[in-house]
């Protein structure tokens, strides 16, 4: 705030117009719920991703860290949060249902479940594959482990015994 009071009067100018226009501008795309400048958004429209693997998220920013990496090329849906009793959300508050309709289409071949390993985040994933089972579809989710830098003694139990029961290979792990 301090930092906006030194500002040339125009800069605040464009930038309380900035702030209104993110609000009326941005809108959520019809095929998977990102925040889009258009109707479809950038991810969807590129005809250049795999359009067959699809990565659910909890949010936006969960797709901005997933591109972040590089590593990803298929295209998202945004579930818009996380089932959670205790604060009110049921699967009736999240995009689920135009997850199904999705996968009913039979073009999705793969969903890559990359929800938080939360209790909510669990929860949430173990619905969407009961609610997908009717369906011949390939779930998977993303790995779960100890995290780069980390030491063995600090890492809590449940983290450390899925990393030992979802162990890969040696020389799966020196791939990049």
């Amino acid at each position: 705030m301090l930092h906006l009071i030194k500002q040339d009067p125009k800069i605040i100018e464009g930038f309380i117009h900035s702030l209104g226009q993110l609000k009326t501008d941005l809108k959520f795309c019809v095929k998977c719920h990102n925040i889009s400048e258009s109707e479809v958004c950038s991810i969807c429209s590129n005809k250049a991703r795999d359009h067959s693997t699809l990565c659910l998220v909890q949010d936006f920013r969960d797709i901005l860290a997933i591109e972040s990496t590089g590593q990803y090329k298929g295209t998202y849906h945004v579930l818009g949060g996380l089932i959670s009793p205790l604060d009110g959300i049921g699967p009736a508050d999240l995009n689920i249902d135009t997850l199904v309709k999705k996968i009913a289409e039979g073009t999705i071949k793969e969903i890559i479940l990359a929800l938080n390993a939360t209790m909510e985040g669990e929860t949430t994933s173990f619905f969407v594959y009961k609610k997908l089972a009717p369906y011949t579809i390939l779930m998977s989710a993303i790995a779960r482990g100890i995290a780069v830098g980390d030491e063995l003694e600090y890492t809590d139990e449940v983290t450390l015994a899925r990393s030992i029961a979802n162990r890969v290979p040696f020389n799966n792990s020196l791939k990049k």
